[in-house]
């Protein structure tokens, strides 16, 4: 697991699977609340990051991007907390769960249980004690979300880039044009940093670079 410091209070976490592929949990370390982005694929992912934060004594949000098992897996270690997600993403964990927990079991790490976010929206959250914002960006799928760093400039976009920096363009799950619609949102926000799933860190040049292929 390799653990990068993101400008002041950030902090990624990133998974290297046996299968050939990085995962990344993002955490932000606010003045109110601990954020954390994404729980990964089960208990053991969540553990670095609960040690991480072990002396603090800030609640914990925990916010899921979309429904994808490989993000959703380790809710089971927030029971106690707010989980947020689009509203999309909560019917879809609970009506695939079961479907993607045959499909993808062998990757279990640690405990996995279904535990549904607890606070669901439609467009936007706004956590201002922070300058957390939380937006319904509909891409590779058509429940993600993106989460932005209003006071250092870094957006989550979670897996609306692809996998790796070869592969920039994700698998896209819903309309075209709502995707495209979303890079031009990402275009007009105010950041110079951009977090997603799987991916290294990258900077806002890369929303062009999508842009141009697409």
């Amino acid at each position: 697991m390799k653990i990068q410091k993101i400008k002041n209070r950030g902090v990624l976490f990133t998974y290297t699977t046996s299968w050939g592929w990085d995962l990344n949990i993002h955490l932000i370390m606010g003045e109110r609340y601990n954020y954390i982005i994404d729980t990964g694929l089960g208990s053991l992912s969540i553990d670095p990051i609960k040690e991480y934060i072990k002396d603090s004594n800030k609640p914990i949000i925990v916010i899921n991007t979309h429904y994808h098992w490989d993000h959703v897996w380790g809710n089971g270690s927030f029971q106690n907390c707010i989980i947020i997600s689009h509203k999309l993403c909560r019917e879809m964990i609970e009506s695939k769960w079961e479907e993607m927990m045959d499909k993808n079991k062998q990757y279990c790490y640690g405990e996995v249980e279904m535990y549904l976010p607890n606070l669901v929206f439609e467009k936007e959250l706004y956590f201002p004690e922070d300058k957390i914002r939380i937006i319904y960006t509909p891409g590779h799928t058509i429940d993600s979300i993106s989460v932005i760093d209003e006071q250092e400039k870094v957006i989550n976009v979670s897996d609306n880039i692809g996998d790796n920096i070869n592969e920039i363009i994700p698998s896209i799950y819903c309309e075209k044009d709502l995707y495209i619609a979303t890079l031009l949102k990402y275009m007009d926000m105010d950041f110079d940093t951009c977090i997603s799933g799987h991916n290294i860190i990258l900077g806002k040049k890369v929303i062009e670079k999508i842009l141009s292929i697409l």
